[in-house]
Parts: C-alpha cells; structure tokens; sequence
C-alpha cells in the first residue's frame, strides 16, 4: 500500500507514438520514440514486442505512459518513462489508450 501522497507524485501522460524499432538480439524490447508536446519526442523501451508482430502497428497509436520515472538503461539504450498496459496469465494484452480526441501531453488528473 502506498498513501495518496505517494500516489499524487506519479505524472501520467499521454503520448503519440511517432516511430518504434525492435531492440536487436532481444525478443521482447521495442524502443519507441514518442511525442508528450514537449520540445523533442522521448525515447521509451517497452517489453511488448510479443504482443506485436508487426510493430508498426503501434506508430501514430495514443497510449498512457508515466513520464515522471528517473531514465533507465535498458540494454543499452536509455528510457524516459514506462508505458501502461495490462496483461492476464492467459495472454490477453491491452494497452491502455485515452480516447482519440485527448491530445498528448495531456496528464491524468
């Protein structure tokens, strides 16, 4: 359990993905740029790369990420945030997406 206070300090933002690469020799890692209307996109590496064979499928997708996290070496390549999504024991995988009229960098309240 954390408090409301600790709860209060996580920033979630929404983000435009602009491009996304799989990260070599990994079969997981994805490194997606993305677009919080900040003065330059950020580089986030996710572990979803599973759930998309294609993973073009995600360029211009609207999703939830939380921006305020300390950046992250990740195999060699820094992240600057953590996207959300939710997964079952089963399979099943959803990120979790605004509706499309939510511009990014709009913050969870």
């Amino acid at each position: 359990m954390i408090t409301f206070e600790d709860f209060k300090k996580v920033e979630v933002t929404v983000g435009k993905i602009l491009s996304v690469e799989k990260i070599p020799d990994t079969d997981k890692l994805l490194k997606l740029m993305v677009d919080f209307a900040e003065e330059k996109p950020r580089q986030i590496v996710s572990g979803i790369a599973l759930y998309y064979p294609n993973e073009q499928d995600l360029v211009g997708k609207k999703c939830m990420f939380v921006t305020n996290l300390e950046p992250r070496v990740i195999r060699g390549h820094e992240s600057n945030g953590m996207l959300f999504a939710v997964s079952t024991e089963t399979g099943a995988f959803s990120l979790l997406e605004p509706h499309p009229d939510i511009p990014q960098g709009t913050k969870a309240k």
